[in-house]
């Protein structure tokens, strides 16, 4: 039987690890509290010496899994191809490289990797007999602002279907099912010079059912005028591309894609003393994924950590659990 399962990625607590207020073990810890099934990580972030951890930390990572029973769902991979200054890494190096990240999962217990946005779509088949040796699905984020819409995410999911391979795939982040601008982020941007006028356009796309950067491709990215005359400032010119990071699909948007969709980032930026996500609509979502039959796990993902205003206290763990409870209140609903 299909079921949604619970999953928090470790990302949305680095501030709390970065400053040392939580360990690995106390983090997981902290998300087995929320009663989640599943953990989501960074190794790069998290595991020292990823993607060759030493075996003693390695014993470590498996030890905090059978301490708190959490399942190892996800292991996020990025591929910088600019590791040089006067070149681009070569297609061998990229392909090398992501074969000691998947070999990194298989010794993790993990079996699926979440590929940042804009990995090239030729390295899916050099790696697929790796995928195969170590049982690891290798699969795309879908991300706002880097959508079903940008040729290298349509080159990517047209060699997916070509290949048609269970170890290729998509994880969806919900940063494209944005019903308006995350509050923070105005409020965040605002505080350091964004014009009150721009964030009032980029409203009054939401409310016309599109967003900014659907507007910016149908102008090839020439601001119409309306933009151009709510730009009061030098600053403007700074923050307006990064607010073409928050689109407006539909979730039936999905329905060619269900059956190459491996996992999804629960994506949020502010939830609400009311329950909800300020900006989207996880119900709804839930309920459009169990209406058809997804069997996976949706994992926590906060960035509203990145818009703490000056002065103001980091509110990870308090988000993290805010979204848990009413994700899980939310599925109970749904599940039974």
């Amino acid at each position: 039987m299909s079921r949604i399962k619970t999953c928090v990625s470790l990302y949305s607590l680095q501030d709390e690890y970065l400053n040392h207020r939580m360990d690995l073990e106390g983090v997981m810890k902290y998300v087995k509290s929320l009663g989640v099934e599943g953990v989501e990580i960074l190794p790069d972030q998290m595991i020292k010496g990823a993607p060759h951890p030493s075996e003693e930390d390695l014993a470590k990572w498996h030890g905090y899994l059978k301490e708190t029973g959490l399942a190892p769902v996800c292991s996020d991979a990025f591929l910088n191809t600019n590791l040089y200054k006067n070149r681009s890494l070569t297609r061998r190096e990229c392909v090398d490289a992501l074969t000691e990240e998947i070999k990194l999962a298989n010794k993790m217990g993990i079996h699926l990797i979440r590929l940042v946005s804009m990995v090239p779509y030729w390295v899916l088949e050099p790696l697929l007999p790796v995928c195969e040796q170590y049982d690891v699905v290798i699969a795309l984020e879908i991300h706002a602002g880097m959508a079903f819409d940008i040729p290298e995410t349509r080159q990517f999911i047209e060699e997916m279907k070509r290949l048609n391979s269970k170890y290729v795939g998509i994880v969806v982040d919900t940063g494209i099912f944005c019903r308006r601008l995350p509050r923070v982020v105005r409020a965040y941007e605002g505080s350091i010079g964004t014009s009150k006028e721009v964030f009032d356009y980029v409203d009054s796309l939401f409310e016309r059912g599109t967003d900014l950067h659907r507007v910016l491709r149908e102008t090839n990215f020439v601001y119409p005028d309306e933009l151009k005359a709510a730009m009061k400032c030098e600053h403007d010119q700074f923050s307006v591309p990064l607010l073409d990071g928050y689109e407006n699909y539909p979730f039936e948007a999905l329905d060619e894609y269900l059956p190459w969709i491996k996992h999804f980032h629960l994506k949020m930026w502010e939830m609400t003393q009311e329950g909800p996500e300020y900006s989207i609509d996880f119900k709804g979502l839930l309920q459009y994924l169990h209406d058809h039959d997804y069997d996976g796990y949706v994992s926590t993902e906060y960035e509203g950590n990145r818009f703490t205003l000056a002065g103001e206290p980091m509110k990870e763990k308090e988000q993290v659990a805010m979204q848990q409870k009413y994700v899980q209140a939310c599925l109970k609903e749904i599940q039974g």
